[in-house]
């Protein structure tokens, strides 16, 4: 152990040792000046936030990926089956949920895991993640669509596909599963499809860049559906489900009622709750991983599993509008702090919420183009209040940051658009703090500081530019640590030292130092 040999031949010293001096935002200066009034730099005002809290906010991130209760161990029990419980969008939450879910019920040895799903659809990634851990799922797993007045669309359809059993409550539907991307949605009125004749088809090259634009557009969504298409018939040729119905719900955007579901081979089982599918589902084969399984669900024992607070909490940042103010009430914590040192609560609070929207929208299928410029806007915002620009800086942040918000979106599935009216807003109450931070800043230059008249009148200055002379005020110069606009009676050059005679609004009256007098008696 070198280190410590080297510490213990160290001769003992009981002499207490002199503490750094440290200047604080209330603390003079040796000179006797205010240190608060020396311009702060923005990364000093950073790094003023204490330790703690930046070690709080770097582990946050990894708080939310901690092993979940699936890691905990669990009782076994042969004779219960599983409840997981889907009621919303198909996000990255509800991916992280039924993962760790399905490997919950297979360390508990649950015989069944029983999927209630509402759903009006979601996001395409988490959809096939969802999928992939049923299809490697080592039990079978049962989608119920329920309770009445519940669906099963878009993304629904392909998870009720993925399952062994498939099965509905009176009252729900199935369908409508054709991928949305963005740039897609319904005709306008009016419009005819590609290739229908139409009054404008024989009008000449005017419309060929359109015609040509409507080709790409259609090229792209031909080929997302086709993809779509393809991935849903294997999942259907997979249970042995109807296929033909599967790829109409893709291309045609069909849908079925539980009962036409079940006349047409969609799903397997139409139950009015979880014991009567339990009970028919009763010895059934399935294939789980290839192998046969024949389904002991007779008085099982149902073991609800809800979502627990970090699917809760996965699911509200992933939400883009969600994402999004908590991105501006981050960014305007922070700018509170800045301004304020000290004050700590805005900047914690500012920093938690920025970094809970970033891990939300790194989560979700994002432009990083519309990223870029939302951040580039905040920036420009926060700016502002760093370097005053009288609002030129502030107002080019919130044009950025609103066209990045209405770029942000790579996919328009449901549940996870950003409606115009918040972006709308958003960049509303921005503005109007960019008009208040100007306001202040305008005040501030014209407003004297108290005391700073008197220290200037008399006081020493040192050119930072010529002056011609004759009362011009073409010159600046800096005079108690401020540049002023300066006038002169005789020619001034860059760094001569000067004398202050007096004050004409913002503009000082200087003479050559060798040369300074008294104040003029109207120098004010």
């Amino acid at each position: 152990m070198p280190v410590l040999a080297r510490r213990q031949a160290r001769p003992q010293s009981w002499e207490p040792r002199p503490k750094p001096a440290v200047l604080t935002a209330r603390s003079r200066s040796p000179r006797g000046g205010n240190v608060s009034r020396q311009p702060t730099s923005l990364l000093s005002r950073i790094s003023q936030l204490p330790l703690w809290v930046i070690a709080c906010l770097a582990f946050l991130p990894c708080a939310l990926h901690t092993p979940g209760w699936a890691d905990a161990a669990a009782p076994a029990s042969s004779s219960s089956s599983s409840l997981l419980t889907v009621d919303g969008p198909i996000g990255p939450a509800y991916a992280d949920y039924i993962e760790r879910g399905i490997a919950q019920a297979a360390a508990r040895g649950s015989r069944l895991l029983v999927l209630q799903i509402d759903t009006p659809g979601g996001l395409d990634t988490s959809m096939r993640l969802i999928v992939r851990a049923i299809l490697a799922a080592p039990l079978p797993v049962a989608c119920y669509v329920a309770p009445s007045g519940a669906r099963a669309a878009s993304a629904g359809t392909y998870i009720l596909y993925a399952c062994h059993i498939a099965s509905m409550a009176p009252g729900t539907n199935i369908g409508a599963a054709t991928p949305v991307q963005i740039g897609t949605g319904p005709d306008p009125p009016g419009s005819a499809p590609p290739g229908d004749a139409s009054p404008g088809a024989d009008k000449p090259d005017a419309d060929k860049p359109a015609q040509e634009k409507q080709g790409q557009h259609s090229a792209m969504e031909n080929k997302a559906i086709n993809d779509a298409a393809a991935y849903l018939r294997g999942l259907a040729q997979l249970r042995g489900r109807n296929a033909v119905w599967a790829e109409a719900a893709v291309r045609q955007s069909v849908s079925l009622s539980a009962e036409d579901a079940l006349a047409a081979k969609v799903v397997d089982i139409v139950a009015r709750d979880v014991p009567a599918l339990l009970a028919q589902a009763h010895g059934r084969t399935v294939s789980v991983r290839g192998q046969p399984w024949r389904l002991d669900s007779a008085g099982l024992v149902l073991a609800a599993t809800p979502p627990d607070w970090r699917t809760r909490l996965l699911a509200t940042i992933t939400n883009p509008s969600v994402a999004l103010i908590l991105l501006s009430v981050g960014v305007y914590g922070l700018l509170f702090e800045f301004m304020s040192p000290g004050a700590v609560l805005p900047g914690v609070a500012g920093a938690i919420c920025l970094l809970l929207g970033l891990y939300g929208l790194q989560l979700l299928p994002i432009n990083y183009s519309g990223l870029a410029l939302i951040l580039f806007g905040l920036a420009c915002m926060l700016a502002e209040a760093f370097l005053p620009s009288f609002g030129v800086i502030g107002f080019g942040g919130v044009i950025a940051f609103v066209i990045g918000a209405l770029l942000l979106l790579d996919s328009e599935a449901p549940g996870f658009g950003l409606p115009l009216g918040l972006v709308a807003g958003i960049g509303f109450v921005a503005a109007l703090l960019v008009v208040g931070t100007a306001q202040v800043a305008l005040r501030t230059r014209r407003r004297p500081r108290p005391g700073a008249l008197g220290a200037l009148e008399s006081g020493i200055g040192e050119m930072l530019s010529d002056a011609p002379g004759k009362d011009a005020r073409e010159g600046w110069a800096n005079v108690g640590g401020e540049t002023w606009q300066v006038a002169a009676e005789a020619p001034l050059k860059r760094g001569e030292r000067v004398r202050v005679l007096g004050r004409r609004g913002r503009v000082l009256l200087v003479a050559p130092l060798e040369q300074g007098s008294h104040p003029p008696a109207n120098g004010h």
